[in-house]
C-alpha cells in the first residue's frame, strides 16, 4: 500500500485542489498524509476532512527587501529541519505539492531522502515557491495550456485543475435556503478570496442599494471582513468563508464577481458560472491573476475589470453587462473539453511510483 504526502498552504487555492484529490486516493488505497503551517487556513480545511495533519515552520519567500527576510530564512530552515525528520517518521512512497511557502521545505527534503516529488502549477506562470522546487521535482503538472514554455519539457505534464467531485453536486434551492433568499430575484455571489479584498468588499457594499434592486447578493468577504451594521440588510448575506455549503451556493448563483486565482476560475469554468473577474493588482502581487483572467477573457468564459479601473461606476456596469451576456459566456464554457484534472494527477501519481 502506498503512503503520500500533500503539502501546500497559505491560501484555499493552495488546498482545495489537494482536497479534489481525496476521494480518488483513498479510492486507490493510498495511506494520506498532510503537511502544511501551524496556523494557515490549510490546517482546518485538512482536519476537516478527517486527514493526519504535520505542522512545520514556515517562512516567507519574498522577492523585495524586508528586514523579515532575515529572520524567516531561520523558519525555513526549521521548517526543512522539521520535514525531513516527519518525511523519516512517516516514510512516505511519494510527494505531491500544491505550491505556497509551507510546500518548499518539504520539496527540498523530500529530494534529499529520495522520495519522488509531484508539484502541481495553477497559474500560467510558476510561482517563486514552484520555481524554487522544480529542480527537485519529477514531474510538474500544470493548468493553462499557455504554461507550457515556463515549464522544463522533460517534467511538464498538462494535467488540468483538480476540481473537488462534491462541487458539481450542489443543490440551488439549499443554496438560497442557506443565503436565506427566497423570492425570484437572481444571485449574485461575491467571493474576495479566502483572505477577503478589501477593495472589492468596499466597492461592492457601496453600491448595495443599487444591486439589491436587481439581484440578491451572496457576499463572500474574509475572515475578519463582516459588517454588523449590514446583518439585516434585505437581500444580502455575508459569510467570512463557505466550506461544506459550498457547491450549494455555488449552485444557487446566476453570476459571479471573482478574484482571478486559477483554482476558483476553473470551478467557475467547470460550473458553468458567467463571472466577472477583479485580478489581484500588481501593486500586490506578481500579477499571475491578471494573466489569468486575460487567458479566460480571450475563451469568451469572463468579463474582465482591473483592480485599477474599478469604481462603483464601472463594477455596476460590469455586473449588468454580464448579467444581460450571460448566455453567451455559458455557450463558451459549454464548449470546453477540459480533461479531469483529478484523473490526470493520479495518472502522473501512479506513472512515478512505477518508476
Amino acid at each position: 500500500m502506498n503512503t503520500i504526502i500533500l503539502t501546500g498552504g497559505g491560501s484555499s487555492g493552495h488546498v482545495t485542489p489537494n482536497i479534489a484529490l481525496l476521494p480518488e486516493l483513498k479510492r486507490n488505497g493510498y495511506i494520506i498524509y498532510y503537511i502544511g503551517s501551524k496556523n494557515g487556513i490549510e490546517k482546518q480545511l485538512i482536519e476537516n476532512e478527517g486527514i493526519p495533519y504535520y505542522s512545520i515552520s514556515t517562512g516567507k519567500l519574498r522577492r523585495y527587501f524586508d528586514l523579515k527576510n532575515f529572520s524567516d530564512i531561520f523558519r525555513v530552515v526549521d521548517g526543512f529541519r522539521q520535514a525531513f525528520n516527519l518525511l523519516g517518521r512517516l516514510k512516505p512512497s511519494i510527494v505531491f505539492s500544491k505550491g505556497g511557502f509551507v510546500s518548499c521545505p518539504v520539496v527540498w527534503a523530500s529530494w534529499l531522502r529520495k522520495i519522488p516529488v509531484v508539484i502541481h502549477e495553477s497559474d500560467m506562470t510558476p510561482g517563486l515557491t514552484n520555481k524554487l522546487s522544480m529542480p527537485f521535482a519529477r514531474r510538474v503538472c500544470y493548468t493553462f495550456p499557455e504554461s507550457k514554455p515556463h515549464i522544463p519539457a522533460s517534467k511538464g505534464v498538462r494535467t488540468g485543475m483538480p476540481i473537488r467531485e462534491g462541487l458539481l453536486s450542489g443543490n440551488r434551492t439549499r443554496g438560497k435556503a442557506v443565503c436565506g433568499f427566497a423570492d425570484a430575484k437572481p444571485l449574485l455571489l461575491v467571493i474576495g478570496g479566502s483572505l477577503g479584498s478589501e477593495k472589492i468588499n468596499s466597492v461592492v457594499r457601496s453600491v448595495l442599494d443599487n444591486m439589491l434592486r436587481e439581484f440578491n447578493i451572496c457576499h463572500i468577504c474574509g475572515k475578519g471582513n463582516l459588517k454588523s451594521n449590514l446583518e439585516k440588510k434585505q437581500g444580502y448575506r455575508q459569510f467570512e468563508y463557505i466550506s461544506e455549503e459550498q457547491p450549494h451556493v455555488f449552485a444557487a448563483a446566476d453570476i459571479v464577481l471573482s478574484r482571478a486565482g486559477a483554482t476558483v476560475l476553473f470551478e467557475l469554468l467547470a460550473l458553468k458560472k458567467p463571472n466577472l473577474l477583479i485580478p489581484l493588482s500588481k501593486a500586490a502581487s506578481r500579477g499571475d491573476q491578471i494573466l489569468n483572467a486575460k487567458s479566460f477573457e480571450r475563451q469568451n468564459y469572463s468579463i474582465v475589470l482591473q483592480e485599477e479601473e474599478m469604481n462603483e461606476e464601472t463594477l455596476v456596469k460590469a455586473i449588468f453587462e454580464l448579467y444581460h451576456s450571460a448566455d453567451k459566456y455559458k455557450s463558451a464554457m459549454n464548449k470546453d473539453t477540459e480533461v479531469s484534472g483529478v484523473a490526470s494527477v493520479i495518472k502522473v501519481l501512479g506513472q512515478e511510483l512505477r518508476t
